[in-house]
């Protein structure tokens, strides 16, 4: 029996070749070597994320899922779709490139291993939240649309009694988990702007939804704040 040996170059072009992600080969591209702990765990994380993810919907809110996965919804609004895809790339592109130029590459900075801490502990409050409003939330589409082809209500429970759009602040605590854990200080730029883009969105979309989703501005005094609790 043979025992495979990989060098240097080859170990990184098998390692390129079975990334599963446009964000794992990004960061391996710009990183220019595969000897990153931090980041390995990081992706190992997302995908243990996904998987679970994915099983607690299934379990739960399995037609969320088929919704979801929809390619074209009627009544999107643009400036969602242009939002969205912008803050897509963001998070495939810029944050793995920056990242792997960071703390492979050049190695302009190198966060103390204790910001990991705080980093997943973003990383799994993220998790929780995200899974429990797509629970209690049948009409948790990843683009804003009113859906009176699915009865489209109000929804008021769970993580919807401490702010009005906890996906959102989710997708914030993730992004921002990501520099932390993998230690570069240089990502929480291309972090901050998906946050920014973020909180356009849920300015945007909770206009939307008092304008023309019934029962939402009486929702809207009830619970005060859109996107981050005691602040806004």
């Amino acid at each position: 029996m043979h025992e495979a040996v990989y060098g240097k170059g080859e170990l990184d072009n098998f390692v390129c070749k079975t990334a599963k992600t446009p964000k794992e080969i990004s960061e391996l591209i710009s990183a220019g070597h595969i000897r990153l702990v931090r980041p390995w765990i990081f992706f190992g994380a997302s995908f243990a994320q996904y998987i679970v993810s994915t099983v607690v919907q299934f379990k739960l809110n399995p037609e969320l899922l088929v919704q979801r996965l929809k390619r074209k919804r009627e009544g999107s609004k643009l400036w969602d779709e242009i939002l969205m895809r912008v803050s897509n790339l963001t998070v495939l592109i810029a944050i793995p490139i920056i990242a792997g130029l960071d703390i492979g590459r050049f190695q302009w900075s190198d966060l103390d291993v204790q910001f990991a801490v705080l980093g997943f502990a973003f990383f799994i409050i993220s998790t929780i939240l995200i899974n429990w409003a797509m629970a209690v939330n049948p009409h948790f589409e990843p683009t804003v649309r009113i859906q009176k082809d699915r009865g489209h209500k109000v929804i008021s429970s769970g993580p919807y009694k401490i702010v009005r759009h906890p996906g959102y602040l989710a997708g914030i605590l993730y992004t921002l988990s990501i520099p932390l854990i993998i230690g570069s200080v240089f990502t929480f730029i291309p972090a901050g702007i998906y946050a920014i883009l973020f909180i356009i969105r849920t300015s945007l979309e909770d206009r939307t939804l008092h304008k023309e989703l019934d029962g939402y501005s009486e929702y809207a005094k009830q619970v005060k704040h859109k996107l981050f609790p005691g602040i806004w």
